[in-house]
């Protein structure tokens, strides 16, 4: 069984929290929009990274991280890339792959809208973890998360992070 800690959209800065909820984690994953490679430096200091760049990631995230990323977690075969969309409305970018060969798991960000949903027609779990950075219209921080065991998702936990404007104590 893998644990995964999944989060997107963090542009730049990074709840130093999600230590503690990605802490009994195998792995994390970013779902881009990652804004700085500080970002992704401390969640590679926490556990094994697997990321994405994002529509808001500069020249040297993009060298970094893919756009795509495709492998096998367990025995589960996995698609994380950033603009996604949603069931049944994927983006033109992903649209044409995922009714020819469909993932198990597709994981998108983007959105800010934290969504996991069956979609049934493609026989395949659809996740967006929402958006755990402080910039944009969100207003509660996410994070997913989860565990894959052989080609099963299960215990699947949202991580509410508080409002997206941290106040000053």
């Amino acid at each position: 069984m893998l644990r995964i800690g999944l989060l997107s959209d963090t542009h730049g800065w990074l709840d130093p929290r999600l230590e503690d909820h990605f802490a009994g984690c195998d792995a994390i994953w970013h779902a881009g929009d990652i804004g700085d490679l500080e970002v992704t430096d401390t969640l590679q200091r926490w556990k094994p990274l697997r990321a994405v760049h994002g529509n808001i990631d500069d020249a040297a995230i993009r060298r970094e991280f893919p756009k795509d990323l495709r492998f096998l977690a367990e025995e589960a075969d996995v698609w994380i890339t950033h603009i996604g969309g949603r069931p049944p409305r994927y983006d033109r970018h992903v649209r044409d792959e995922l009714t020819r060969n469909a993932p198990d798991l597709f994981i998108c960000g983007h959105s800010h809208i934290c969504l996991v949903k069956w979609d049934e027609k493609l026989n395949m779990l659809h996740m967006n973890p929402g958006a755990a950075g402080r910039h944009g219209f969100h207003h509660v921080r996410t994070a997913l998360r989860f565990a894959i065991d052989g080609k099963t998702f299960r215990d699947l936990e949202v991580i509410e992070l508080g409002p997206r404007v941290v106040r000053p104590a």
